[in-house]
């Protein structure tokens, strides 16, 4: 049986460039760009002010001058004025532009404004303070961002900030999400006593809108021909299949015969971890994906996260990110031979540590005992017994 570190090694050798596409900013959240972002001036722009109060000459200090005239009020984006004479200030806003003739800004709270004049009170005042100085973040034509990286929100406005209106970024595969079995029923139907609703669908496509990929669902029925049909379409339209459910031993189980009628190559069938043994992975000649699921729906979220997404980030080139480790907070005890993912909870301790503590569920069938964890610890399958205060690596959903 292949283990999971084969599966995986296994997976990431079928890695492959989907090219680019331009989309508008907006859109791209979540996407890997596949250009740099480049400030198009000086960050900031100009000499900004960070604090409200008024601008003067810091010359105009050290020669003994505390009382000055306010010759205008200037607010963010309005033209600088100007000061002729030292004893002169300029009211002044947080984000307006520094004018030429002053240096330093003083804030309300440390002068007195009466009369037309501006009473500066306190004596540790330093040259240049409250003021962001032009280019001290970034020149013109530094990289802001850089190519490979996910869009993120801070991303986004970064974009906006230097008028980037559309993004390169690298294409996404074409996914489709398959169900099988006629056990189930569309969401709105109210099931017989005998059948279930669909659920694994929405959950793995909401998954992937998080991880900014839109797929496409289809539902298969028990039919040996009409899977075959609905396959060999998605093969020949799609560059990964993810399908859940239909891939065990069951009279029913039409997906891998199918698979291999199709000439689908079988990478490996069957993994040593629960849940998500009987996982299936295969490529078609033409280099379509297919990451078969078990239908169980703990089983289907481990082998998304433990493997779809590992694949995924990989293809689009992002960098691997360092594993995550997690403190076992009870004794826990797994009899099979296999690797497991044990549902935990995660808190940090008053030493820092990131412990996990177990919430047993009633097997790869408990679908709703996911909604009180958010992460998977991996336990080992050279043992059986796992002990407080050990540390194990965490898979967080």
């Amino acid at each position: 049986m292949t283990t999971v570190e084969q599966a995986e090694k296994l997976i990431l050798a079928q890695l492959k460039d989907y090219g680019n596409e331009t989309v508008p900013f907006e859109q791209a959240l979540g996407k890997v760009l596949a250009e740099p972002i480049l400030a198009d001036r000086d960050l900031p722009p100009f000499n900004r002010v960070t604090m409200d109060g008024i601008a003067v000459s810091y010359d105009a200090l050290q020669n003994g001058i505390n009382t000055f005239k306010i010759k205008a009020t200037q607010a963010a984006g309005d033209e600088p004025a100007t000061i002729d004479e030292p004893n002169e200030c300029i009211e002044i806003m947080t984000g307006a532009v520094l004018p030429a003739s002053a240096d330093t800004v003083i804030r309300y709270e440390d002068v007195e404004i009466r009369a037309g004049q501006a009473c500066v009170y306190v004596q540790d005042i330093k040259k240049g303070q409250n003021i962001h100085p032009r280019g001290i973040d970034k020149k013109q034509g530094d990289v802001l961002a850089a190519s490979g990286q996910m869009v993120t929100p801070a991303i986004i406005s970064l974009a906006a900030s230097v008028g980037k209106t559309h993004l390169l970024v690298k294409k996404t595969p074409r996914v489709v999400i398959i169900s099988s079995g006629d056990e189930l029923v569309d969401v709105d139907q109210i099931p017989s006593p005998y059948q279930i609703r669909k659920s694994n669908s929405y959950t793995v496509k909401a998954v992937l809108k998080q991880h900014g990929l839109q797929a496409d669902v289809l539902h298969i029925p028990d039919d040996p021909e009409v899977t075959k049909i609905q396959i060999q379409h998605c093969l020949q339209n799609y560059d990964v299949l993810l399908l859940s459910g239909g891939i065990s031993m069951g009279k029913f189980d039409y997906i891998p015969q199918a698979l291999e009628d199709l000439q689908v190559e079988n990478i490996f069938h069957k993994v040593a971890q629960r849940p998500g043994k009987p996982f299936w992975f295969g490529r078609d000649k033409d280099g379509a994906l297919v990451f078969a699921f078990p239908g169980n729906p703990v089983a289907t979220f481990v082998c998304l996260h433990r493997y779809f997404l590992t694949w995924l980030n990989a293809t689009l080139g992002l960098p691997q990110q360092l594993p995550v480790y997690a403190v076992l907070d009870k004794d826990f005890e797994f009899l099979p031979a296999l690797q497991y993912y044990l549902q935990v909870k995660l808190k940090s301790n008053q030493h820092g540590q990131l412990m996990a503590s177990p919430v047993e569920g009633n097997g790869s069938g408990d679908f709703a005992n996911l909604a009180d964890t958010e992460a998977f610890l991996e336990l080992p399958l050279e043992r059986n017994e796992f002990k407080k205060g050990e540390v194990f690596r965490v898979w967080k959903f």
